[in-house]
């Protein structure tokens, strides 16, 4: 991975060279390939990952349903902000879909650094909000369409 990957990775946009810096010790590069879990629906929260290349897809299991995919998380995101949000438990799974570089940075680190240097953490976090509302927004629209797909293939509706 190049070293300035962070520039190009939107958690990290509009921060200084300095900033970016601090940051980077503290992530880990990890290179995945098709199929590798990142994390299940469950487990222990631990890790932020940024997809660097690649595509990581997110999934929901409700307990009276199928698996849902929720997310298709590209190149400059991140999935697994449960870790960084100090949740117990990931809320949703991630599996790369194929060849996939990554960074790693245990959510607890990069909250310590937060606290620690307030500037660059309210950045950070700034941003990770922006990723959340998106993803969020983007969830919601799907589950309204596979409520609607499911209304209109009930028994007896045309």
């Amino acid at each position: 991975m190049e070293a300035d990957i962070f520039a190009n990775l939107f958690l990290f946009e509009g921060l200084s060279t300095a900033q970016r810096n601090m940051l980077r010790p503290l992530f880990e590069p990890c290179d995945c390939y098709a199929g590798t879990v990142l994390f299940e629906q469950g487990d222990p929260a631990e890790h932020l990952y940024a997809v660097v290349t690649g595509e990581v897809v997110v999934s929901f299991k409700p307990d009276d349903a199928p698996m849902l995919t929720v997310a298709r998380v590209q190149p400059g995101s991140i999935v697994g902000w449960s870790a960084v949000l100090g949740s117990r438990c990931y809320t949703s799974s991630a599996e790369c879909t194929q060849y996939s570089q990554l960074l790693r940075v245990r959510g607890a680190d990069l909250r310590r650094l937060c606290i620690k240097h307030p500037e660059t953490g309210v950045q950070v976090l700034d941003r990770l909000a922006a990723v959340i509302a998106e993803r969020l927004h983007s969830t919601h629209d799907m589950v309204l369409s596979l409520l609607q797909l499911g209304l209109n293939n009930q028994p007896g509706r045309k």
